[in-house]
C-alpha cells in the first residue's frame, strides 16, 4: 500500500474477500456472528461491502459480508489505522528525492525499512551521495565530516548505505556516455553484495570484519591487521626482554626469526600459558582472523601447529588457516582427545555444516561425527577444558 501511495498501478478500487461465517457456525453461534456483521457494516466509511446469502436452507436466509472495497489506497491505509505512518513515509520519500531522484527506488523497495529508519534513512543516503562523489577517498571512517555521521552510525547502517549507493550507481549509469556504462554497472553490481557475508577464503584482498570489508570496499583506511605472539625461547630475547608482543601483519611478515615452530592457538590463557622452549614460536589466533598470517612467507619454512577447539568451528578454523598456510597440522583435535575429556563436553549453539575440502582423513573423520552428533547432541570440548599435562605431552614432545 505505501508503494501504491508512490506509483499507483491501477490497484484500486480494491476489493478484500472477507472470512465469513458458514452455515454451521450461524446455527451454532449466531450471536457473535450477528455481532461480527454489525461491527463491519457500522464501520463503512471507508469501503463499500459486498453481502452474499447464507444458510437458507438451514436456518433461514442471511445476508453476511462478502469482500469489503476500498475505493483509494487512502481508504485502505485509514481502516487499517495507519494514516499517520503513510504521511510520515510520504515526508521521507519527498526528502530522498530531494537530495536524489534516483533514491526513490530504493525507498519503493523498502518502505517499511524507510519508515523504521525515519530521519536516519536521509542521512545515510547523505552518506551514500558522498560516497558516490568522492570514490576512493583515502580516509578513516572517523575523517568523515558530513552532519549526524560518526563512526558509529555507519556501523549501524553499512547495509543501507551500500544498497543507497548502488541505486545511484545504477542511476548514474543510465545518464553516462555509452563507453561509461560498463564501469559504471560493475560498480554498482560490486556495491550491491551484502556487505556483512563471511569471506570463504582468506586469500589475496580478503578482509576479516564486516567494518573492514565497508573500508575496503568503498576507498577508506582500515587500522592494520595485527598478530600477537610470543618467542618461547629463553635465548632469543625479543625487543630486549619481553615475550609478549604484537605488531602489524605487514611488520610480522618481515621478521626473521630464529625459530623451528609455530604454534597457534585461540585460546588466550593457554598462549600465555605455552612453557618456554628452544626455538619456538606461539601465536594468539582470535577466531576467523587468518588474514595477518597470510603474507608471512617464513612460516612456511617452519612446523605450524593449530591447536583450536575440538568442536565444528574449531575444524572449520583450520581448514581457512591452510587456505593460508596449507602445511599447518592440527594438535589436540583428535578424537582420542575429545574422548578422554568426555567429563568436560559442552554444547556449540550452532554446528557449522559447511563442506571442508582441507582437513586430514581423520580430522574430516572427527568433523563429520561431531556435525552427525555421532559423540552427543551438538557436542564441543573447549580447548581450556583439556587437561595441562596431556596438552603438553602433545604439544611439546
Amino acid at each position: 500500500m505505501l508503494r501504491e501511495l508512490v506509483e499507483p498501478t491501477g490497484l484500486y478500487p480494491r476489493r478484500r474477500s472477507l472470512k465469513r461465517p458458514t452455515a454451521a457456525e450461524l446455527r451454532n453461534d449466531y450471536a457473535a456472528a450477528r455481532a461480527w456483521a454489525a461491527e463491519l457494516s457500522a464501520a463503512t466509511g471507508h469501503y463499500s461491502l459486498e453481502t452474499v446469502d447464507v444458510g437458507r436452507t438451514t436456518i433461514g436466509s442471511n445476508q453476511l459480508p462478502a469482500a469489503a472495497m476500498f475505493a483509494t489506497v487512502e481508504d485502505e491505509i485509514a481502516f487499517a489505522g495507519k494514516t499517520r505512518e503513510s504521511v510520515r513515509f510520504l515526508d521521507l520519500v519527498a526528502g530522498l528525492s530531494e537530495l536524489d531522484p534516483a533514491l526513490r527506488g530504493w525507498a519503493l523497495k523498502r518502505p517499511l525499512q524507510l519508515l523504521g529508519l525515519g530521519g536516519a534513512a536521509l542521512t545515510a543516503a547523505q552518506v551514500a551521495l558522498w560516497l558516490r562523489d568522492n570514490p576512493a577517498p583515502g580516509i578513516y571512517v572517523r575523517q568523515l565530516s558530513l552532519p549526524g555521521v560518526h563512526t558509529k552510525f555507519i556501523e549501524n547502517h553499512r547495509r543501507v548505505i551500500d544498497e543507497m549507493e548502488a541505486v545511484l550507481l545504477e542511476g548514474a549509469s543510465a545518464e553516462a556516455e555509452p563507453e561509461a556504462l560498463t564501469e559504471a554497472s560493475d560498480v554498482a553490481e560490486d556495491a550491491s553484495v551484502v556487505a556483512d557475508a563471511p569471506d570463504t577464503v582468506l586469500g589475496a584482498g580478503a578482509a576479516r570484519t564486516p567494518a573492514a570489508r565497508f573500508d575496503r570496499r568503498h576507498g577508506f583506511l582500515h587500522p592494520p591487521e595485527r598478530v600477537r605472539f610470543r618467542l618461547l625461547d629463553p635465548e632469543t630475547p625479543l625487543l630486549g626482554g619481553p615475550d609478549d608482543v604484537m605488531v602489524t601483519a605487514e611488520a610480522f611478515g618481515a621478521l626473521r626469526l630464529p625459530v623451528r615452530t609455530v604454534i597457534v592457538t585461540e585460546n588466550l590463557v593457554n598462549f600465555l600459558s605455552l612453557p618456554q622452549r628452544p626455538r619456538t614460536l606461539a601465536i594468539f589466533g582470535g577466531g576467523y582472523g587468518f588474514l595477518a598470517l597470510r603474507d608471512a612467507g617464513w612460516l612456511r619454512d617452519c612446523r605450524v601447529l593449530y591447536w583450536g577447539d575440538l568442536d565444528t568451528h574449531g575444524f572449520r578454523i583450520l581448514d581457512q588457516l591452510r587456505a593460508v598456510h596449507r602445511h599447518v597440522a592440527s594438535v589436540l583435535m583428535d578424537e582420542a582427545t575429545l574422548l578422554a575429556h568426555c567429563d568436560a563436553w559442552g554444547s556449540e549453539p550452532s554446528p557449522s555444516r559447511a563442506a571442508l575440502t582441507r582437513l586430514t582423513d581423520e580430522e574430516s573423520i572427527v568433523y563429520k561425527s561431531l556435525g552427525n552428533d555421532d559423540y552427543g547432541s551438538a557436542v564441543r570440548l573447549e580447548q581450556e577444558l583439556i587437561r595441562w599435562d596431556w596438552a603438553l605431552e602433545r604439544l611439546l614432545p
